[in-house]
């Protein structure tokens, strides 16, 4: 049986869903088992593309089959300026980081108007600052506001709990922090200032000391009103000043000048011992890589120190997975979480109250609210149990 032929597909509108999924003519027909000149041809209106084809990328796009019937290529904001410096991939995103970004947005405008709909302000209550502003004296301050003392610092039992009350902290002023496995050789994290709610967005696959630092190096992004998509990194002696100021201001926040020099003279014998190291990366939960650029920018080791001790704790390189291995992947390392833990760590306890406020109010439907949350319904009462706790 001959497949059947979609007739009045926009050529602009198929080459605009490839180009805005991050896929390249080469991916597209690997993956229809086609030429590179058949899809050359689809996007130049020379060809009609097949429907067993347009549902093929559908699913690959993660996009709806009615996106291909559109009349024109569907305005979408622009992306966060890449700030990562990496080489030869300035704007080149990998395909499951763009597709992260598009839900991004998609939660960001979602929690826009179910807040409307309660009469709720979505514009973040903070203090904006410039790059001619101190870092460190800022992150002093923030540190002040947000009740993180050094006794709450050393009080937490694991990093995870840091996590979640400086994510509590940025939600009651406004700022959504969402979460999803984006492939962290491409991106560690995202800020989104330029549309209210402001929203940051983090890699669940870092580390969670990692995480830690790009959730308030992406809150000095906002602070700075900067949208940005990055790699915090302040082992990297290349940064533009914007990154450098974010990198500055996370490190003060996490671990101020004083504090440092005073735990670093308290351990001065044995600093970069592995034990020393350890205890102090699990007493105030920051990263040893951040302890040892804290070293090295104090001047408690040297720069040849620094860069022997920090081969230690460098991370493996990814291997490389097609895109089935990695589906599989990531099913069995999310394999025992449960579905309501899930949900709350992707979207936070605000968006998910966003929801149940808007569905008690009857401004939404239970099928809308299933889908924002991306939940069964079998799961709804305890996703909205977990987050009024």
């Amino acid at each position: 049986m001959p497949r059947s032929i979609i007739t009045g597909v926009n050529p602009l509108v198929f080459k605009w869903l490839r180009e805005s999924s991050g896929w390249t003519i080469e991916d597209v027909s690997k993956k229809l088992k086609t030429s590179d000149d058949v899809i050359n041809s689809i996007e130049s209106g020379e060809r009609n593309p097949t429907l067993t084809q347009l549902k093929e990328l559908s699913k690959a796009y993660k996009r709806p089959l009615a996106a291909f019937l559109l009349s024109a290529p569907k305005p979408e904001k622009p992306k966060p300026k890449d700030f990562r410096m990496l080489p030869q991939k300035k704007d080149v995103f990998d395909k499951k980081t763009i597709l992260i970004l598009r839900k991004a947005r998609m939660l960001q405008e979602i929690s826009g108007e179910l807040s409307k709909n309660i009469d709720y302000e979505t514009k973040p209550s903070i203090n904006k600052a410039k790059i001619t502003d101190d870092p460190k004296s800022l992150a002093d301050k923030y540190r002040v506001e947000f009740g993180f003392t050094i006794n709450k610092q050393i009080i937490f039992n694991t990093p995870y709990e840091v996590f979640n009350f400086l994510r509590d902290k940025m939600e009651d002023v406004n700022i959504l922090i969402f979460q999803d496995s984006m492939p962290i050789e491409d991106a560690r994290g995202f800020a989104l200032p330029d549309e209210t709610p402001n929203v940051i967005v983090l890699s669940s696959k870092d580390s969670i000391e990692a995480r830690i630092f790009s959730l308030m190096h992406e809150f000095a992004h906002i602070i700075l009103g900067e949208p940005a998509i990055d790699f915090p990194d302040f082992t990297n002696p290349y940064q533009n000043k914007i990154e450098s100021w974010c990198n500055q201001f996370s490190s003060s926040f996490l671990l101020s000048e004083v504090m440092a020099k005073s735990i670093f003279k308290e351990n001065q014998e044995n600093l970069t011992d592995t034990q020393t190291l350890n205890k102090i990366s699990r007493k105030y939960k920051v990263s040893k890589g951040m302890l040892l650029f804290n070293m090295l920018k104090y001047d408690f080791i040297s720069e040849s120190e620094y860069k022997d001790v920090l081969d230690r704790y460098k991370p493996q390189e990814p291997k490389e997975t097609d895109e089935e291995d990695e589906e599989d992947e990531e099913k069995k390392q999310s394999g025992g979480i449960p579905v309501d833990v899930k949900c709350l760590s992707m979207v936070g306890n605000k968006f998910v109250s966003l929801v149940a406020n808007n569905y008690d109010r009857n401004h939404i439907t239970y099928t809308d609210a299933l889908n924002y949350l991306s939940i069964k319904s079998k799961n709804f009462d305890k996703v909205l149990a977990k987050a009024s706790k």
